[in-house]
């Protein structure tokens, strides 16, 4: 351990492109030198919306960045996806601060992945495990209630178990590619009446006169972000929340994630309507936001479902992951998933408590998952 020297910086940006390549490699469209930091500096992830960033980073003597542990201080939860608004309103009921809390995810990003980035060729276990304590450590220094690590790799998931931290579990609906094909070929597996369904709803927005485009950010010019982001912004005014992206951070990442970037883009009459924003991997598509400034019957589904599913085929990808929660994407093909955090809790006795609660609800978690599996639409097999 004495080999390991732990530091903080307070912008990803602090941290070199060269070592984020080194880190985080497989074109993945948030663990690189690029998401984090124009979420940074464009405050989408800044202090006025509640993140702080305090990144860990393991060094060797020579310097050389062996670990990277992406990290905030969080003063809400707006936007981290761990659902532990029970437990703060648990914390204020005893008279406790449940915030400042701090954070190991990607803010405004329920996707599950590495967490702990380890340099190729450096000591794995060595350099995981002085990360992991100098997280613990800061919780401690700082008077912080907890640590949270939002959807960590599965080898994560044990790992941080091993070292104390409890585990929850909440599910998402993912796709993934069976060998369909193409469109066609996935919507063949379905069962008669729910392939009829799926046509009918494209059907509709075929007819309606809208076009639809698909493009990636370097296939956007700067100046269309307003009005796309408008559409954005639309779906957050409707519920009365706050959008966190502004044009400028949307067009800075097109700029720099590139084709790892793709929007579904609906027009009526040349004018943009509606829009669901994507991120890609070598493998893997993330819906993240979609909005519309008009009522359109199952636009929505094609945007955020079908058009994603499409391209997918098209494109060779996997996984499609759209985002948190959604019954309705298990009707048109998307699996119940479990997805787990991992969460150190500072006080003796609230950990106990909070342990107790997720020990009771992680079976709960489970028989749901299996419970929707059974509403998939695809054919039985005999």
């Amino acid at each position: 351990m004495s080999s390991l020297a732990i530091s903080a910086v307070s912008a990803a940006s602090e941290i070199t492109r060269a070592d984020w390549a080194q880190l985080a490699h497989g074109r993945h469209p948030f663990l690189n030198a690029d998401f984090l930091a124009i979420l940074e500096r464009h405050g989408t992830a800044g202090p006025a919306c509640g993140w702080n960033a305090h990144h860990l980073v393991s060094k060797a003597q020579d310097g050389t960045v062996l670990g990277i542990l992406p990290t905030y201080v969080r003063s809400n939860s707006h936007g981290d996806f761990i659902r532990d608004w029970s437990w703060a309103a648990a914390y204020q009921q005893l008279g406790k601060p449940y915030f400042p809390k701090l954070l190991s995810g990607l803010p405004h990003t329920p996707a599950a992945g590495p967490r702990i980035l380890v340099r190729p060729g450096a000591d794995t276990d060595l350099v995981r495990h002085a990360l992991i304590e100098a997280a613990l450590e800061a919780v401690a220094e700082q008077r912080l209630s907890s640590w949270h690590v939002a959807f960590p790799a599965e080898h994560e998931v044990e790992l941080l178990r091993a070292h104390g931290l409890l585990v929850s579990h909440n599910v998402q609906f993912h796709w993934r590619d069976h060998g369909y094909g193409d469109f066609a070929g996935f919507l063949g597996s379905f069962a008669s009446e729910r392939r009829r369904k799926v046509r009918a709803e494209r059907r509709r927005v075929a007819e309606s006169g809208l076009s639809i485009e698909v493009r990636h950010g370097d296939e956007i010019d700067p100046g269309e972000w307003p009005d796309l982001h408008n559409l954005y912004a639309s779906t957050f005014d409707k519920y009365g929340n706050y959008a966190a992206f502004s044009p400028e951070c949307f067009a800075d990442l097109a700029g720099a994630l590139g084709r790892r970037m793709v929007a579904f883009i609906a027009r009526e009459h040349d004018m943009p309507v509606a829009i669901s924003i994507c991120f890609r991997s070598d493998d893997t598509l993330y819906g993240r936001y979609w909005g519309t400034t008009g009522n359109y019957h199952s636009l929505h589904f094609e945007l955020c479902f079908y058009q994603g599913i499409d391209y997918c085929l098209r494109q060779g990808l996997a996984t499609f992951e759209p985002g948190a929660g959604g019954e309705h994407k298990v009707a048109r093909g998307f699996e119940p998933t479990v997805v787990r955090s991992c969460h150190w809790i500072e006080d003796a006795r609230m950990r106990h408590l909070i342990g107790q609660h997720l020990e009771r609800q992680r079976p709960a978690i489970g028989t749901y998952a299996e419970e929707a599996a059974t509403h998939l639409p695809f054919r039985m097999v005999t």
